[in-house]
């Protein structure tokens, strides 16, 4: 791997000063190894010249599902419980293992070409080791696991688990890859959420994620008929139902977290849970708006996600970002959600949730270099003149801004050109893979 060194970009680096300058970056392997002026480069380096580019730290996704990348368009105009009931279930159940790798890669692709450097992603019950190596290939660093469900009255037959299945699987799977690429893949337990998954199933995850320190990635109050199925079944509600089985600490990440009361509130701050706030995904399938705010008033964790191609139709931060500043204006006022919150949300607060903010989110020297160079010299973001930086960021840039991604050390997109996943070929195998879904799920129903 050859050394790189970024010359005269605007760097943003949100370190714990919040600097932003203009400068260059010297990486080394897979690290930062320097950040400053008139920087040196070194026979065999790769020289780029980043002149009136800005350069960020790469985006973090808290919330993805690639296995469902595939079904973009499948699920539209449609609430939560019948959009899995009706299209996501049958559809991840007819998925083979081909099927699987081409969604990974179709999102991947999505994702890298719009500065996202490192996702936490939940797969469905089966091939998940598919999807694992097109997160290998495709260079990202990444946080995935295969979903869990071991209960489920109207799940599809073919994702219905015995428990011990369940576990013996995701064990397996973790044995395999957490720590893939000196740490760049690592492994979470994902129990889909409290309705698909028994009370035993969820008592094993919280021992397997303690005895191996490994964060757990589940989904919780999204909806409000998920939530009566819960308080039925259980007595309680999600968060408090997580925390009675002793799951609610700092490695859990709950993906939504829209209808909290009080209680589920302190709980998540007291236990230092992650909450992943999906706006796209939330209004598409109108289940609500997270009092994200208020959760940032209590000091609580929040990351950003796009969750997944068939409730949101794409994987964009900047989509994201800019509803999630958005959507809370009308109710909190003008100053509510600012740019630099939201940012910080998508970079460093991610990292966060991951527990990897030494490591990532930031441009830091001895931090991993994952960047995201953008070109914002153009009539949708301009003036630049006496206008932050972060703002055009949050409000006025689009994926189509973005010039190189960079990972772990690693080009993985330059000057819009992807270097480890083949377009046309991930295009045509979409497409495929799509068709021949569609016929199995046929015979499945």
């Amino acid at each position: 791997m050859a050394n790189i060194l970024l010359k005269n970009g605007e760097i943003i680096t949100m370190n714990g000063n919040g600097e932003q300058m203009v400068g260059d970056i010297y990486i080394t392997g897979d690290t930062i190894k320097a950040i400053g002026k008139n920087l040196k480069s070194h026979p065999g380096d790769k020289v780029i010249d980043v002149t009136g580019r800005v350069i960020i730290p790469g985006f973090i996704q808290t919330h993805i599902h690639l296995c469902q990348t595939l079904f973009r368009g499948k699920g539209d105009d449609m609430e939560l419980m019948d959009w899995l009931r009706k299209r996501i279930w049958p559809l991840e159940a007819a998925h083979d293992g081909d099927s699987i790798y081409y969604s990974a890669l179709l999102g991947l692709g999505e994702l890298i070409q719009s500065g996202t450097t490192t996702i936490v992603d939940m797969e469905t019950v089966h091939h998940t080791d598919y999807a694992l190596q097109g997160i290998a290939a495709s260079g990202i660093r990444a946080l995935s696991g295969k979903a869990m469900m071991d209960k489920g009255k109207e799940v599809p037959l073919p994702l219905q688990e015995r428990t011990s299945d369940s576990i013996q699987q995701s064990v397996d799977l973790m044995e395999k890859w957490h720590g893939y690429d000196s740490g760049r893949i690592k492994y979470a337990f994902s129990p889909r959420f409290v309705v698909s998954c028994t009370e035993d199933l969820l008592k094993e995850v919280k021992t397997l994620s303690d005895r191996y320190k490994i964060h757990v990635h589940t989904h919780a109050s999204e909806n409000l008929g998920e939530i009566e199925i819960v308080q039925r079944e259980t007595g309680m509600r999600n968060v408090t139902y997580l925390d009675y089985l002793g799951l609610a600490n700092e490695r859990l990440i709950l993906a939504h977290c829209i209808w909290l009361d009080e209680e589920e509130k302190r709980i998540i701050r007291d236990r230092k849970v992650n909450v992943s706030h999906c706006p796209g995904s939330n209004l598409k399938l109108a289940s609500g708006i997270a009092e994200i705010p208020h959760l940032l008033d209590k000091h609580i964790s929040v990351s950003l996600g796009a969750d997944g191609a068939p409730c949101n139709n794409n994987l964009d931060m900047f989509n994201e970002m800019r509803l999630a500043a958005l959507i809370q204006k009308p109710v909190h006022g003008p100053t509510a959600m600012d740019a630099k919150t939201v940012f910080t949300m998508a970079t460093i607060g991610g990292a966060r949730a991951l527990g990897m903010e030494r490591e990532i989110g930031s441009i830091e020297v001895g931090k991993k270099a994952d960047l995201a160079i953008l070109n914002l010299n153009d009539f949708h973001i301009y003036p630049s003149y006496d206008v932050d930086t972060i703002s055009r960021i949050v409000y006025s840039a689009t994926r189509s801004d973005v010039e190189t991604t960079i990972i772990n050390g690693k080009i993985v997109m330059e000057n819009k050109k992807l270097k480890t996943i083949d377009k046309s070929l991930v295009l045509q195998e979409a497409n495929d893979s799509i068709k021949r879904l569609l016929k199995r799920m046929e015979q499945i129903a």
